[in-house]
């Protein structure tokens, strides 16, 4: 007579989807959980209570956290049904950056490292940046699934200045299209300052990324509407970009700015000279108009979120609202990855990698595609106008993580690390490669993965090593190399073989007598 299955069979083949998720947020020996360990791997993922996925679902964990109590299954089912898509990937460790708690801890120590940097002058041309503290300091980092850290001053206000023009650009694109957008406007890097009086071939501005091509965008954004319904447009933008975030208006700024704005009156002035505005364009108006979205004042934290968010392909990561269309936001990073960071922006592609957009108000918007967007804020600038701290904080970020657009294969010879990979898939690719470069018996690649960081006695799921393989196959150099190198020749697989049977198994007569001669 078959006997049916044991208890714990029984209740394997019965338990719920529900309870293996909730056991995956149990400790080893716990029976409870506890409020507070929900809300602890919510935050080492990255999700804070700000989030507008999570903020019920943090007000429900601190109500339970102060009555001391632990969250029984019943509870569980109930928290887990506010947002079952976030909780599920928090608890499988499946959003974007899998170790979020160490990211953090590398990026923080990059940035206390930058804030050493003192070289750099605040902006003096508008007197009212002028008066912004050259100490202050923020970042902060949003992930394409919202997952989100901050340093330093990450929550202060700051005018936004020229990373406006992103959004500018990327309102006329969505109202007119951007064929349409560019018999205005160039695509191309002017090699001049951001505030030069130039034009392109055609009598354009080179790009939108410089003064005289934003002050072109703006001219076509809503032009048959108000001032202030122009600008609530823009503004509005800016708010479903940041999830509803810090983003306000400084009015001092806009009269600082509109005061001191001689070289942009001047530039206007070139502009409807040369016929690069569209008919009846009014110059007062649009100057206005662009003075407005410069003096929009933002905190690192929104602005990474908008950071994230054009990373997303214009979806918000936060609100999964789709903010811009996927070719809109092509468009903007191509045009900020080769024209965004003034005339430094050749550099900056070079060495960095990514596309960027930066203000005299000391603020520079990263993004890395389908990974992240960052926000650094420091008010010393450099001759090009560029946070001194930004770009060393950048560049310092692309020598640690495989960022940059070329980083091709897992960074550069395995010297970077590639964030978005899991440590145990990036460990097994590594013994798959080595295995493969074993079995084809190609030394050379098996010493540039052992010196990238592969292990020379690691295994695959059968407990087979690079020495088992090579054994099998015969390669008599790469065996030696392995050997010389560390690798264990009584290593077993799970059928209890070693190298050497292998070998003898295959009839590799020169691997078997290699062996035994080093066993002799």
């Amino acid at each position: 007579m078959l006997s049916g299955p044991s208890p714990n069979v029984t209740r394997e083949l019965t338990e719920s989807p529900d309870e293996a998720l909730y056991k995956l947020f149990l400790e080893p020996g716990q029976t409870e959980l506890p409020a507070k360990r929900v809300t602890e791997r919510f935050r080492a993922a990255g999700i804070l209570s700000d989030d507008p996925r999570a903020k019920e679902i943090f007000e429900r964990l601190e109500a339970e956290k102060h009555a001391g109590s632990s969250l029984s299954l019943g509870g569980f089912i109930e928290l887990f049904a506010l947002n079952p898509s976030l909780f599920r990937r928090v608890a499988e460790d499946s959003l974007a950056i899998p170790d979020w708690d160490e990211l953090c801890r590398s990026i923080g120590k990059i940035f206390h490292e930058t804030a050493k940097v003192t070289e750099g002058k605040v902006a003096a041309y508008i007197p009212e940046l002028a008066r912004v503290p050259a100490s202050k300091f923020g970042l902060s980092v949003c992930s394409v699934d919202g997952q989100r850290m901050r340093f330093g001053d990450a929550k202060d206000l700051f005018s936004i200045q020229s990373i406006s023009k992103t959004v500018s650009y990327c309102l006329a694109s969505e109202e007119l299209g951007a064929e349409s957008v560019h018999t205005h406007i160039g695509r191309e890097p002017s090699g001049d300052s951001f505030n030069a009086i130039t034009l392109d071939s055609r009598q354009r501005p080179h790009n939108p990324m410089i003064n005289a091509g934003a002050i072109v965008s703006c001219s076509l954004i809503k032009s048959g509407q108000s001032a202030s319904e122009r600008f609530a447009h823009v503004f509005d933008t800016w708010r479903r970009l940041t999830a509803g975030g810090d983003v306000s208006f400084n009015n001092t700024v806009f009269l600082s700015e509109r005061d001191s704005a001689d070289r942009n009156f001047a530039l206007a002035y070139f502009l409807r000279e040369n016929a690069a505005f569209p008919k009846n364009t009014g110059i007062s108006a649009t100057l206005d108009f662009y003075f407005q979205c410069c003096s929009v004042e933002m905190t690192c934290d929104s602005m990474a979120i908008a950071a994230a968010t054009l990373a997303n392909g214009g979806v918000n990561p936060l609100t999964n609202e789709r903010v811009f269309s996927i070719d809109t936001v092509k468009n903007c990073l191509s045009l900020m990855h080769s024209c965004g960071m003034y005339d430094f922006s050749g550099e900056f592609a070079f060495l960095i990698g990514v596309p960027a957009k930066s203000g005299v108000g000391g603020g520079i918007m990263v993004v890395v595609p389908e990974v992240l967007g960052c926000c650094v804020w420091s008010p010393p600038l450099d001759e090009h106008g560029n946070s001194v701290r930004g770009i060393e904080f950048c560049k310092s970020l692309m020598s640690k993580y495989s960022f940059h657009n070329f980083d091709i294969v897992s960074g550069a010879e395995g010297e970077k690390t590639d964030p978005t990979r899991r440590k145990v898939s990036v460990g097994n690719a590594r013994i798959v490669d080595l295995c493969w470069a074993a079995a084809k018996g190609d030394t050379k690649e098996i010493q540039r993965l052992v010196a990238s960081g592969a292990k020379i006695n690691g295994a695959d799921y059968d407990g087979r090593t690079a020495l088992h393989i090579a054994a099998s196959e015969g390669q008599a150099a790469s065996v030696q190399y392995i050997l010389q190198n560390g690798g264990n020749r009584d290593a077993k697989d799970r059928w209890g073989n070693t190298p050497l049977d292998d070998a003898k198994r295959s009839g590799n007569r020169g691997v078997v007598e290699f062996f035994e001669n080093i066993q002799g």
